[in-house]
């Protein structure tokens, strides 16, 4: 019984293995045939497949000042951070003569992933004052009574909200059914002269120009000439808002990054510096249950939880749209939430109608888009591998010529047990293969000559797993147990043993990465991704494979090719044949009637 459920055992283990094979492989196809640009091979990192290189020019805010060094690596620090949040893997960010930044990604990078890069570093949250339409409504014609016909404009799309619980709908802008501008300017533009003063409406009108701005949501900050440029500003212009100046204490009038709505903000109250951490996620509703609906999440750190806390103080209770904040990237707003409670913890979350890859990608700009200085971009080229072919072939041949001399010692070594040492390794490679493409397919992730000298390192590796285990069985076979008896028993003692190597290769593998740059991470990655594979392999193909391969006569029986006969392992205890093992129990009762001495 205990024989027959150690087979059941094997083979669910290497049933196990086939599923992991189809899952990888059938993903690798399904992406190759309808993603563009994806395809069965590995993606090459810039060493052996060029790219795209960028050079960045940095510019202190107001044109004043010189950059330091401790700038410039922050700035490189950040950028990296970008990038990798993007899923480029295998990029270069370095200094050039102390002054610019030079970016190399390998392979053709596409239009996010280039405006990712150059997007400069200030992130600002800014209260809202005014908002309205993107793009402005047609002038409308004269009619014989001189008065305007009505065109009301279209409401601003509701923005996400940023609570500390289940967020609400936020509220549109306050707009004139008559003119479709917000109530706040409407006095602007109700009188020909320009310098008139504003008459009384709904939502408080700016103060004069000489009153002082109590706080940030003041509408006293609105001077005419900021209710004129608002006023003019269209946003579908592609220009309409390049190369403003993006002052921190200064009201601010601009668009948001996707045109379709145009601010009024106040002074900057918190900036990106004081965020700790962004992640984007599925909300998780009043009754702990996860939902489909995704969020971001906010962590402040010390100085922003104050912060914070004492904008939202102040505008949750205000009307709309002075109840929202804006968070400025680049001078354009990317997003403007409605704050529905007083977030006192600096937990923070912004919902709305986001897809994962919106809030990913929104989360990311919060993380990372505070960078110490802005940057223009003097120069982008595409630049040729630095290694080429010839050094990938020989990078190629290196494994090849280590694999062939890890089967040429398992012959030599192990005679028939070198059958399951090398399928063992072909399993691991074609299953690291598999993964290394799928990674490739799905997060960006590039083989440098560096990753590829972690693959080649990875056959030690795995010959090191197998040869633990059999060494271990072949002790048992040398203390006279039966092959099935020793396949379990050196198991037993064998696997504590491989797990342990495993775990400091793998451990060795995360510090590495954690604490190197550029190609040597890519080293530590493959190092640690053939790791877990080995794991993988020893438990579900190698083991399994020698418990089905002992129940066969040539390894059961301890024939001299087999690499398991005691007589050559120099065991001293008498074997017994295959047959008389597996003999009927009449059988062995004769035998030992037999050996039994007569009595007188």
């Amino acid at each position: 019984m205990a024989r027959t459920r150690r087979g059941s055992t094997a083979a669910r283990s290497l049933i196990a293995l086939a599923l992991v094979f189809v899952v990888v492989f059938a993903v690798v196809a399904v992406t190759a045939a309808t993603a563009t640009g994806k395809k069965w091979t590995p993606e090459l990192g810039l060493d052996l497949a060029g790219g795209t290189q960028i050079v960045l020019q940095p510019v202190v805010v107001g044109g004043a000042g010189k950059v330091s060094p401790q700038q410039l690596a922050q700035s490189v620090d950040i950028i990296r951070a970008r990038i990798d949040g993007s899923g480029v893997g295998e990029a270069e960010i370095t200094t050039e003569g102390g002054e610019n930044v030079v970016v190399a990604v390998p392979g053709r990078i596409d239009q996010k992933q280039r405006d990712l890069i150059k997007q400069s570093s200030q992130l600002r949250f800014r209260a809202v004052l005014v908002s309205g339409a993107g793009v402005n409504p047609p002038v409308p014609a004269p009619t014989p009574s001189g008065s305007p016909a009505a065109t009301p404009s279209k409401a601003p799309t509701a923005a996400p909200t940023a609570t500390s619980g289940p967020a609400g709908p936020s509220s549109s802008p306050s707009t004139s059914a008559k003119s479709g501008l917000p109530q706040a300017l409407l006095a602007a533009t109700s009188t020909p002269s320009p310098t008139a003063t504003p008459a009384p409406t709904r939502t408080p009108s700016p103060a004069p120009s000489a009153a002082k701005p109590t706080d940030g949501s003041d509408l006293a900050q609105i001077t005419p000439a900021l209710q004129q440029e608002f006023i003019a500003l269209d946003c579908s212009k592609t220009s309409a808002v390049q190369g403003s100046q993006d002052d921190p204490k200064k009201p601010l009038v601009t668009c948001s990054d996707d045109k379709t709505e145009k601010f009024v903000l106040g002074p900057a109250e918190v900036i990106g510096t004081d965020i700790a951490d962004a992640t984007a996620g599925l909300r998780t509703n009043s009754q702990g249950n996860i939902t489909n609906e995704w969020a971001i999440n906010l962590s402040f750190d010390g100085a922003g939880t104050t912060k914070f806390r004492t904008v939202t103080a102040r505008i949750t209770s205000l009307e709309a749209p002075r109840n929202r904040f804006a968070v400025v990237l680049d001078g354009q707003v990317i997003t403007a939430p409605t704050s529905q409670a007083v977030i006192t913890n600096g937990q923070a979350e912004i919902s709305g109608s986001f897809t994962q890859e919106s809030a990913t990608a929104l989360a990311n700009q919060l993380k990372y888009g505070a960078l110490p200085i802005s940057f223009t971009t003097e120069t982008e080229t595409t630049i040729s591998p630095l290694l080429g072919s010839e050094q990938l072939q020989r990078g190629l041949l290196a494994g090849l010529i280590g694999l062939l001399l890890v089967v040429v010692y398992s012959v030599i070594q192990y005679r028939g047990l070198a059958m399951v040492s090398i399928a063992s390794v072909l399993v691991a490679a074609a299953l690291t293969y598999g993964t290394v493409v799928l990674l490739g397919q799905a997060q960006g992730f590039r083989l440098s000559l560096a990753g590829i000298t972690g693959l080649i390192v990875s056959i030690g590796i795995t010959a090191d797993s197998f040869i633990v285990y059999f060494e271990r069985v072949r002790d048992e076979v040398r203390e006279g147990r039966s092959l099935r008896a020793a396949v379990e028993t050196g198991w037993k003692r064998a696997k504590r043993t491989i797990l342990a190597a495993d775990g400091i290769n793998f451990l060795a593998a995360v510090v590495l990465y954690v604490l190197a740059a550029g190609n040597v991470r890519g080293f530590a990655y493959t190092l640690g991704l053939t790791t877990i594979i080995d794991v993988v392999v020893v438990f579900l193909f190698t083991h399994p494979l020698l418990t089905l391969l002992a129940r066969t006569r040539f390894f059961g029986g301890g024939h001299r090719l087999s690499g398991l006969d005691p007589e050559h392992l120099g065991s001293t205890v008498r074997v017994v044949g295959i047959k008389a093992n597996i003999g009927t129990i009449a059988g062995r009762r004769a035998a030992a009637t037999r050996s039994t001495p007569k009595e007188a």
